[in-house]
């Protein structure tokens, strides 16, 4: 596939990556989010949670719902849901602007648990995931429509969270966090985001 082909230019007149279609939601997401280097331990512990979310859903249903995610978690704030009980999660499971996934929601509770570990530890959750980030390398320019669902990076990373209690962190989430988090940049080559 051409790399034209990979990439449809929006009413701005600024081409992108063809996945962002044109949902105005998507495309803010496109443009302001996706694959932008993000070190902040709070956003980063919520995009970990909301990939958690998104396992066998689309995106965009993610991104519908984040509103609500915020605040059913209140603002993903990681000393809050830590202190997370049955009861939180019933409230939760209760929303019906969130995605109800008993499992989900409770690795996002056991998730903020594990960050907190990390932190008394004397790490951070920015500081392990980035530990993976591989070598930055130049737009992405694969040969068919689909982005890579997993790297070595990302089925290290994944092991490495599950061995420190994180769940809903397999390699394809662990790979589309990087990407999102911006540890990787798989904008297409000619997307104006793109780093190259």
């Amino acid at each position: 596939m051409s790399g034209g082909a990979r990439l449809r230019t929006g009413a701005d007149g600024r081409a992108r990556c063809w996945w962002c279609g044109d949902d105005p939601t998507y495309v803010a997401y496109h443009d302001d989010e996706w694959g932008r280097p993000l070190h902040d331990e709070r956003a980063l512990y919520e995009l970990l949670c909301l990939e958690g979310f998104q396992a066998g859903l689309a995106w965009i249903t993610v991104l519908r719902k984040r509103p609500a995610l915020r605040v059913a978690f209140e603002g993903f704030v990681v000393e809050r849901v830590a202190t997370f009980g049955p009861d939180d999660v019933a409230r939760v499971l209760a929303d019906p602007g969130v995605i109800r996934h008993r499992g989900k929601v409770e690795a996002a509770v056991v998730n903020a648990r594990a960050v907190l570990a990390l932190a008394e530890s004397g790490s951070s959750l920015s500081a392990l995931v980035w530990a993976y980030a591989p070598p930055p390398r130049s737009a992405w320019l694969g040969d068919d429509d689909e982005l890579p669902a997993t790297s070595v990076e990302g089925t290290a990373l994944a092991k490495e969270l599950r061995r420190l209690g994180f769940r809903f962190v397999g390699p394809t989430t662990a790979y589309a966090f990087m990407q999102s988090a911006g540890l990787v940049d798989d904008h297409v080559s000619g997307c104006w985001r793109a780093s190259s």
